[in-house]
């Protein structure tokens, strides 16, 4: 199966914004990609952004088959509603997912890499059971050195393939830190980092996520 799992930093990074943008460019160069956010908190617009994404090629039910209202991390939402986390639809709709469709298949995670799904399993047990490599998207400010290090040391426990790196330069501040960031964290990752400008300006595909 052709795809990954994209996880994020920290919650507000710019997962869905990175997720759109990597499958429309997938599907402009004539790749079938679809993007789903399987698991979502709070207001549904950023599975209303994926299935805009997709071009509508399947509903926003396939698109995000587990909505949670409150904006919480899933276990937090799950306790507000009193209702135990549906694991097995989440597992089906998987499933069904890599039997129906060749890919890339874009999966977007919920929050950041440890965010609790429930009271045992956190994302990263939820991208370990999927066995995607994983993409990982990060602020370009300060303090983006730190929380994408904290991410890449527990990935790589997982033994889960990283891609690279998305750094989401909307909002940032064009500062010391700002410029200084991608570098230092490529030097000290060994991963590639692709940039993405405000507005997902001039935006390509690296090589990295080609899924050739």
């Amino acid at each position: 199966m052709k795809g990954c799992f994209i996880t994020g930093t920290d919650t507000g990074v710019g997962k869905t914004f990175a997720t759109a943008l990597l499958t429309k460019a997938l599907r402009a160069a004539g790749r079938e990609a679809l993007a789903f956010k399987p698991v979502l908190c709070g207001e549904r617009t950023d599975a209303e952004i994926l299935a805009l994404a997709n071009e509508r090629k399947i509903s926003i039910e396939e698109v995000n088959p587990i909505w949670l209202q409150p904006p919480l991390s899933p276990y937090a939402a799950c306790v507000v509603e009193d209702r135990l986390f549906d694991w097995e639809k989440l597992r089906q709709h998987w499933r069904n997912a890599i039997r129906k469709y060749e890919g890339p298949l874009i999966v977007e995670g919920v929050g950041g890499w440890l965010v609790p799904m429930d009271q045992q399993m956190t994302v990263r047990d939820w991208a370990v059971e999927m066995g995607l490599p994983v993409v990982i998207v990060c602020r370009a400010g300060l303090g983006t050195i730190n929380h994408t290090l904290l991410t890449i040391e527990s990935l790589r426990r997982t033994r889960l393939p990283i891609l690279g790196i998305l750094m989401n330069f909307h909002q940032t501040l064009d500062d010391l830190s700002s410029r200084t960031n991608a570098a230092i964290l490529e030097q000290l990752s060994g991963l590639s980092i692709c940039k993405i400008e405000p507005g997902g300006k001039d935006f390509s595909l690296p090589p990295w996520l080609l899924f050739e």
